[in-house]
């Protein structure tokens, strides 16, 4: 891993499930996979699948238990977000919202088998 290495930690409920989501979909590389833990790659972004069984799924003090969900996301830029969407429906994703459109360009989330969160973009054409 080099220092330019970005990492996420997504809390997901089926470690296995997940490295095939990611794998699959977004042409990850596997690094670490264990039973409770996995780690995957693209480019720079590490993106950490910690099960309710790895040690960053041990709830807190106050009893409050990590679960994946939120609203927090990684965020990959597309060419063309009409024919990703397309693509990855046809495989079964899960989305969350059709696409909207703004200033800024078009985007849509959709969800890993956990229900974490991951938004396409397309930026406008300027």
């Amino acid at each position: 891993m080099s220092e330019e290495t970005v990492s996420v930690r997504y809390m997901v409920n089926d470690v296995p499930a997940s490295v095939d989501f990611y794998t699959k979909h977004f042409g990850f590389t596997v690094g670490m996979n264990a039973p409770a833990f996995a780690d995957v790659f693209k480019g720079n972004l590490r993106i950490l699948l910690s099960g309710p069984q790895s040690s960053a799924g041990r709830p807190m003090p106050d009893g409050a238990q990590p679960i994946p969900g939120g609203w927090n996301r990684i965020h990959f830029i597309v060419e063309d977000i009409d024919v990703e969407v397309e693509r990855l429906r046809a495989e079964g994703v899960r989305f969350r919202n059709d696409i909207i459109s703004g200033p800024g360009g078009k985007q849509i989330l959709l969800e890993d088998p956990s229900g974490n969160p991951i938004e396409l973009f397309q930026p406008a054409q300027r």
